[in-house]
């Protein structure tokens, strides 16, 4: 007779987020001296993977990634659910909590079709869906094109290779977790920063769910929960939405962090940049850096940043 899982694990069905849930069951079932038949792997189809032919901004931005999973957590037909950090909106439901941020991977773009941002040919296509993908390329090269290019990596890479686009963008973290980190050229962060929460995975759980919040805890990797929250307070201090091309990149600078970020017109031409440090854990300083930022930023900037999630 089998046992009854301990814990119930909701994940997109994608296999990025399978690979990603998978990590964590293996966390948890290493953190407790479990089989792995204690957490039992859910996986839902997200209106996010559903749709794939048109940019994420212009259908529901990122709460296509996590409202069937949310409504699962509410329903009480899983425990838990596990996420893409960068994904997940910044303003969450109030009944939920990020119990656990599991230690970050590596935050750096990959640069697939090129071997470096100078050698892309001119008047290439660049395949992107993400804003700042978009304007990040568009401002260090004003003379390649941006052509939409949505799907898992699988996919991407597919398209890429049909001549769909000359390159593409892809996360070194979820090649990574594909066992696929031989694919293209990580591009180094002093050139190109990447997205808030990227290489970071959370797991949500009902805010009230002690047990399985004491659970999750375990799990907890301090560091990159600090550089995940002072991104996401960024964010929020900034009133950006999916449109919003940010980019941004922390670090740890002991006992303090900082926060590096740089947001960009929708076309790339205008660019405003800024670093802040300060203690984790506090959310006053994004909330200064990003005073600073808006107060700084050109008009065409500014403009993209004055909504919500």
């Amino acid at each position: 007779m089998t046992d009854t899982p301990k814990l119930r694990l909701g994940t997109r069905r994608s296999p990025l987020a399978m690979a990603q849930a998978r990590e964590a069951r293996d966390r948890l079932c290493a953190a407790h001296g479990w089989a792995e038949s204690a957490v039992e792997l859910v996986p839902v189809v997200a209106s996010g993977d559903r749709i794939q032919d048109r940019p994420l901004a212009e259908i529901g931005g990122k709460a296509l990634w996590t409202k069937e999973l949310d409504a699962w957590l509410d329903e009480g037909r899983i425990d838990a659910a596990v996420h893409s950090l960068k994904d997940v909106e910044t303003h969450r439901p109030d009944f939920l909590a990020i119990a656990a941020v599991l230690p970050r991977a590596d935050v750096r773009d990959v640069l697939v079709g090129a071997s470096s941002i100078a050698g892309i040919p001119r008047g290439a296509r660049v395949g992107t869906s993400a804003p700042r993908r978009a304007a990040q390329m568009l401002h260090r090269r004003p003379d390649v094109t941006i052509v939409p290019f949505r799907g898992n990596v699988a996919t991407r890479i597919a398209k890429l290779a049909a001549g769909d686009a000359d390159v593409t963008l892809l996360a070194a973290a979820g090649l990574d977790r594909l066992g696929e980190s031989g694919v293209g050229t990580p591009l180094e962060l002093d050139e190109w920063l990447p997205a808030p929460s990227q290489g970071a995975i959370g797991i949500e759980c009902r805010a009230e769910d002690e047990r399985v919040r004491g659970l999750l805890a375990a799990l907890d990797h301090e560091p990159s929960r600090a550089a995940v929250e002072a991104e996401r307070a960024l964010l929020a201090a900034l009133g950006g939405n999916c449109h919003s091309p940010v980019a941004t990149l922390t670090r740890g600078e002991d006992p303090s962090i900082a926060l590096t970020a740089a947001l960009y017109s929708a076309d790339g031409a205008e660019k405003v940049e800024g670093t802040a440090t300060f203690a984790p854990g506090d959310a006053r300083g994004p909330a200064r850096l990003a005073a600073d930022l808006l107060a700084r930023a050109t008009p065409g900037v500014a403009a993209l940043f004055a909504g919500s999630e």
